[in-house]
């Protein structure tokens, strides 16, 4: 007999289960109006049941549950009931006689149901569509691999065959809806090669769904996420199909979209702007803390005043019916917001307090952060966050899991680590990555400071253990041997240790792999010089030369991270002329689509290069553009939105004084005297010895003046005034002490012309430079104080700029010597 149904799989299927016609018995299923009925013809007819007629029960019972409010309560009584576990055994015996539709679709539904894993027929099915596999057709292929998703088994052999399908037969697929399930599935184990072929493939079938394919266009974002490629043609193709259907979007949409693009870095102020409105529209719609959370998530961080009161006292009403998950989610929303709602900060953590042995470590991490964030204060909770964090350390064996704890630990207050956990950091130094080592080294310099400061008992441990850290990540890149994978463990470092340890190897090591360079990762390594102020001529040099071969494989969203480090470091390459021209012209088309904070960004980068583009100059500077502007600061944290504000301010300032042709108007006065007015006056030791021995130099006090305020609010650290015969020329009574609050001494407009000196009398600005006014490994002068410079002339004054390195020389070790250095500053003589 097994040997019959062995060759004849049809005839079997057929004698065994049509000996009568299942269409009248799947004809009741459909007319059945609740999950009663469907369990009673399974109970009357189970002993000729076909696998259709299975899949057939299967399908309308869970477009019952569907329709239910309470799911997962319903999913429970419908998977308990004993008529469902006869439907389940049924199509345990029938998986081989099923057709491939039946098959897939049956482990669809029966997932659905919230079975097990591990469960029989689940592993029926999972193993018999292994067999069928190369068969299946594109969409069969998507659902099963959706299946194998909701089981977790991204990384199983049977994903792995299923990519290598699909990548086979990728020429011929031209269903973009089952590519999209599929390349979401197989995301994390396919090559960079791979990829990018699943990327060209996109862009050749997008314009084939229809603009209303919102979930299409979401699973292609997630793709985009998974592969941590952000890849703005795709993405802003997707995003027009997202604006396009707005009104249509659920809660749970907007929460997932705006999180991916979090994750990809993908700022769209539109779809933003638009989010927030439907977001907001939905505040009292919602009464269960499952969708609140989620909108509180959603649109806490980027509501208006009255918004976050009105999402912060619901939730506080909702707050004794939140999960662990919930308040978790909560907690990290209301650290975005900056909460300063004490007793929803303390209700919040009064919950995670009470769930606290159920989070996992980076769970954990998250708490930690958002208290310490939002100055909580509670010795209890972070006496358990500790123990914790402790008992956790001593049983991990995963590395980024112990960078994780440790580096929780070292933000909580009191921080320490005893030498099991010292001994169990070293031991997995050789498998950590360089963000691991970083991690690491980040809390063991915290635990210095901390006892340097207060315990005054460093042991040396902790410095041993830096000496490996050190060691470890120097070895990680002298072996490394590609510069994407570099890329990856470079772009989140940043502190003291990575600066002051690796930097010099990290660029060497750029230098090494320069060749690999090109106009997908260029954008990457321009960020990476920028924020580590870094100037490599070799690395800068050949990032111009990848645009200038490469422009038209860049997108115009690169240009600002590109520009960036050139305007920071204030430096111009070779051909610099034809590479800021055509940075500018690849701009241009762009210019009404470019989010007003980019905008702004791109001018500031340019001018600071003494680059005035007058198209997007006129695209900033006009009202509907400064009008959009003000409503996308609504939306930006306070710190980004001060951050634009000054920068816009700069753009003025620097479009008023270089280009005056333009006649664009100064209007920052109102801003400028509020941000002054905050200015505490605070000065450094070395501005204080300058102070004083310039008013030696000069003849006395009231011949230099101190924190002074230009036209168009430059401030500078010393005044003085020279006649034609260069004598000082003394101030009046209204001279200030260093460290008060500025003045603008000039005429209280800013026009150039009221300033006036006597004929042949120049007006000279000294300013003490710090190391932030250098880049990093040579002392040449950034952007920004070079442009300063600039201005100060245009304004009439002498530059007299007093760098650190030289005045805290060996040369300039005595009054004598540093009294001489003035003295030759500015009247140009040394010893009188």
């Amino acid at each position: 007999m097994l040997r019959l149904r062995a060759v004849c799989p049809f005839s079997w299927r057929a004698f065994q289960f049509r000996s009568c016609s299942c269409k009248p018995l799947i004809t009741e299923m459909i007319k059945c109006t609740d999950e009663g009925q469907i369990f009673d013809l399974i109970q009357k007819s189970k002993a000729i049941l076909s696998e259709k007629q299975v899949e057939c029960a299967f399908n309308i019972l869970w477009q019952f549950q569907k329709q239910k409010t309470s799911f997962l309560k319903n999913v429970e009584c419908v998977r308990d009931h004993p008529q469902f576990i006869t439907l389940h055994n049924l199509a345990t015996s029938q998986t081989e006689f099923m057709n491939d539709d039946t098959l897939v679709n049956v482990l669809y539904l029966t997932q659905q149901c919230a079975t097990e894993t591990h469960d029989l027929l689940v592993e029926a099915l999972v193993t018999e569509a292994w067999r069928r596999l190369e068969r299946f057709d594109i969409n069969m292929l998507s659902k099963f691999s959706f299946c194998l998703a909701n089981q977790h088994l991204y990384f199983s052999p049977l994903m792995g065959k299923i990519a290598d399908i699909v990548h086979r037969k990728l020429e011929t697929i031209e269903d973009l809806r089952s590519l999209s399930v599929l390349m979401v599935n197989i995301s994390s184990l396919i090559s960079q090669r791979f990829q990018d072929q699943l990327v060209n493939k996109t862009e050749h079938l997008f314009d084939t769904i229809d603009s209303s394919q919102v979930n299409v266009a979401r699973r292609i974002v997630k793709f985009l996420r998974n592969i941590k490629y952000s890849y703005y043609p795709l993405l802003e193709r997707c995003n027009t199909v997202f604006l396009s259907n707005m009104n249509h979007l659920d809660l749970d949409s907007i929460s997932k979209i705006l999180s991916l693009y979090h994750s990809l870095q993908f700022h769209s102020f539109e779809f933003i702007k638009m989010a927030k409105k439907r977001l907001t529209e939905m505040i009292s719609l919602f009464n269960h803390p499952h969708s609140f959370v989620k909108l509180f998530v959603a649109l806490g961080p980027m509501a208006g005043p009255e918004e976050k009161e009105q999402l912060k006292s619901t939730i506080l009403l909702m707050s004794e019916e939140l999960t662990s998950q919930q308040a978790l989610a909560v907690m990290g929303a209301m650290e975005e917001m900056e909460s300063r709602n004490s007793h929803l900060n303390k209700k919040i953590a009064s919950i995670l307090h009470k769930h606290l042995d159920n989070y996992k470590p980076i769970e954990l991490l998250k708490i930690t952060r958002a208290l310490v964030f939002l100055h909580f204060q509670n010795k209890e909770l972070f006496v358990k966050l500790r123990e914790l964090l402790h008992s956790y350390l001593k049983i991990s064996v995963i590395p980024s899991e112990i960078s994780i704890l440790v580096y929780a630990l070292s933000i909580l207050p009191s921080p320490y680590l005893d030498e099991v956990e010292i001994s169990r950091i070293e031991a997995v130094l050789p498998q950590c990555d360089l963000t691991d080592l970083n991690s690491f080294a980040t809390s063991v310099l915290r635990w210095i400071h901390y006892d340097r400061t207060y315990l005054d008992n460093t042991t040396g441990k902790q410095l041993k253990l830096l000496q490996k850290l050190d060691h470890y990540g120097l070895q990680r890149l002298q072996k490394c041997t590609n510069l994407n994978l570099l890329w990856e463990e470079l772009k989140s470092l940043k502190g003291d240790w990575f600066a002051e340890s690796l930097l010099e190897e990290t660029v060497a090591t750029l230098h090494r792999l320069m060749d690999e360079i090109n106009y997908k990762n260029v954008a990457e390594i321009a960020s990476f010089l920028s924020r580590t102020n870094y100037l490599s001529t070799l690395l800068l040099d050949r990032i111009a030369s990848v645009v200038l071969q490469q422009t038209e494989k860049i997108h115009p969203f690169a240009i600002l991270p590109i520009i960036l480090p050139f305007s920071i470091l204030n430096y111009d390459p070779p051909q610099s002329d034809e590479f800021f021209g055509i940075c500018v012209q690849h701009l241009n088309s762009y210019l009404s689509v470019l989010d007003p904070l980019m905008l702004v960004f791109l001018g500031f980068s340019l001018a600071t290069l003494e680059y005035f583009p007058e198209d997007l100059l006129q695209a900033i500077f006009n009202i509907k553009f400064l009008a959009k502007m003000d409503s996308q600061l609504e939306l930006l944290c306070s710190s980004l939105s001060m951050r634009v504000q000054l920068r816009l301010m700069e753009l003025n300032r620097a479009v008023c004084l270089e280009c005056p042709e333009y006649q664009i108007p100064w209007f920052h006065d109102r801003f400028c005297q509020q941000q002054y007015n905050k200015d505490t006056g605070s000065v450094n030791g070395a501005q204080q010895q300058i102070y004083k021995m310039l008013a030696e130099v000069l003849g006395g006090v009231n011949y230099v003046k101190a924190s002074v305020l230009t036209p168009y609010y430059h401030k500078i650290d010393f005044e003085c005034i020279l006649d034609k015969r260069k004598k000082p020329l003394p101030y009046g009574s209204n001279n200030i002490a260093l460290g008060k609050l500025p003045e603008m001494h000039w005429e209280s407009n800013t026009q150039i012309t009221g300033s006036t000196l006597p004929p042949g009398a120049e007006r000279i600005a000294l300013e003490f430079l710090d190391s932030r006014a250098f880049c990093r490994n040579i002392p040449h002068l950034k952007g920004k104080s070079a442009m300063k410079k600039r201005h100060l002339e245009i304004l009439g004054y002498r530059v007299i700029q007093i760098p650190h390195f030289e005045w805290n020389s060996m040369a300039l070790s005595t009054k004598e010597a540093r009294m001489d250095y003035l003295r030759e500053c500015i009247f140009g003589e040394g010893k009188s």
